[in-house]
This record gives C-alpha cells, structure tokens and sequence, in this order.
C-alpha cells in the first residue's frame, strides 16, 4: 500500500473538484447501482498516465455541455477493497490503471484502459471523455 503522503495529494486533485471517494465495496456498490450517469475514476501514482489522466478528466467535466451525473473516484493500491469491488464491475477488462469509467444505470458503457492514456495528453484523454459524455450523459 502506498504512503498517505503521496496519494492524498493525487486524491484532492478530484475530490477537491466534486469527485466523491469510494473507500469501501459497499460503496462502490451503492454508487454503481444508481440511476444515471457515474463516471469512476482508478486513480494511481503512475506518474506518466495519472499525470495526464487527472487533468484530462476535470478538463472533460469542465468543458461538456453533457456531464455524468455522478463523479467519483478510488486511489489503485491504496483503496484496495474499492478498487477490488470496481474492477469486478469492469470484467471482461484486466486491471488497468489509472483508468476511467463510465456507467449507465449501472451498466459499463465506456472504459477507457491505461494503455489507451499513456503517451496521451490530458487535451486527447478530455476529447475522448466529452465524445462518451456526449454519447451517454443527459
């Protein structure tokens, strides 16, 4: 598990921005079982995807005309029994992050894996962010 230290600071990047922590499965199940729109963010400390992943999410939030109805969040390798709970909503998918999700209704419509964020900027991971929003969001 990674220090506090690090990762509280890579946390607020989002939750100071309206993403709300999922810290527990029960959580993550409440959350992904409502109605509407969830966007779930596995946030990490990878340095090269995470640097671009988090910017490139709030750039999508701010600059959609459509928006999920929910924003949250869990940290890979510090909320362990969070991130286990949603990577069993993402299967077939092999663990991935950071990574980005969008549920409907609780049903996976949009999933955006590491390998598809490294080498990205946080510009082309906000374009094919608002492209979801603009295709799953009311």
């Amino acid at each position: 598990m990674y220090p506090a230290e690090i990762v509280n600071p890579m946390k607020e990047e989002l939750t100071d921005n309206g993403f709300k922590e999922l810290l527990t499965a029960s959580e993550v199940e409440e959350n992904l079982s409502q109605k509407g729109t969830t966007l779930v963010m596995i946030n990490s400390v990878c340095g090269c995807s995470a640097g671009t992943a988090r910017p490139g999410v709030l750039m999508a939030i701010s600059n959609s005309a459509k928006r999920p109805d929910h924003l949250t969040t869990s940290f890979a390798g510090f909320d362990v029994d969070a991130v286990k709970k949603i990577r069993e909503y993402l299967l077939p998918y092999p663990p991935s992050s950071p990574s980005i999700a969008l549920f409907k209704d609780g049903e996976l419509v949009h999933f955006v894996e590491r390998h598809q964020i490294e080498g990205r900027s946080a510009q082309m991971i906000a374009i094919n962010l608002k492209a979801a929003f603009d295709n799953y969001c009311n």
